[in-house]
């Protein structure tokens, strides 16, 4: 009986020894699934050639839009050259009439004019330049500043310089009149881009104007 119970307590204490073991063991590490991104929509080429004959459509379009203003810029240059010295003259002084009697040039504070070329056929502009700059004008009780456009590089940037006398305009290598970039005391004249109020008139030469105000240009950019 005494070899009976050494050997129940031999295993008790086998078991209990083996259980404190099994408590002690480090723990399995907790894995995490991997996430892979979803796969991606096959890309769909498109062939050049089936782009080809939209582009060709799209050019096609601008190019007759080009050959139009083209064949238009060329029949009103023959309809100006046409015309008698006297008969623009009494054109020049109707459109400036116009334009000074009407309530919108009144009202005007600042405006933006071009100065007239007659070597490019340009609607003269010389009564309204003088009229505004004017000390003994009707519009002089209603001042108004205006700015002109002067060339700045080959690539014909302007700049539109405020002028306040007709004396304030220089010739420029093709014969054009345009302001100097300093006034007569040195001082960089005001851009109308540095003005403090906008400009809420802009007379702009063109080569036709339909009859909605749409404007066709000389084609230089």
């Amino acid at each position: 009986m005494l070899q009976r119970h050494e050997e129940e307590g031999m295993i008790k204490n086998a078991v209990s020894s083996l259980m404190v073991r099994l408590l002690h063991l480090p723990q399995a590490p907790t894995y995490r699934p991997l996430l892979l991104p979803p796969p991606r929509p096959p890309r769909l080429r498109v062939a050049a050639s089936a782009l080809s004959p939209l582009a060709a459509m799209s050019t096609a379009a601008q190019q007759a839009v080009a050959d139009q203003k083209r064949a238009v810029r060329s029949d009103v240059r023959r309809a100006l050259k046409a015309l008698s010295p006297d008969q623009r003259a009494s054109e020049d002084l109707a459109i400036q009439s116009n334009i000074m009697n009407s309530s919108w040039f009144k009202a005007s504070k600042r405006l933006c004019a071009y100065i007239s070329c007659a070597q490019l056929r340009e609607v003269d502009t010389t009564k309204i330049l003088a009229e505004v700059l004017s000390p003994n004008s009707e519009h002089a009780g209603q001042a108004k500043d205006i700015y002109v456009p002067r060339v700045e590089d080959k690539n014909r940037n302007m700049r539109m310089f405020k002028i306040t006398t007709m004396d304030d305009l220089i010739k420029n290598s093709m014969n054009i009149l345009e302001p100097s970039p300093l006034d007569a005391s040195g001082n960089a004249r005001e851009d109308v881009l540095s003005a403090s109020s906008p400009v809420d008139l802009l007379l702009l030469p063109g080569q036709a104007f339909d009859r909605t105000g749409r404007r066709l240009g000389r084609g230089g950019g």
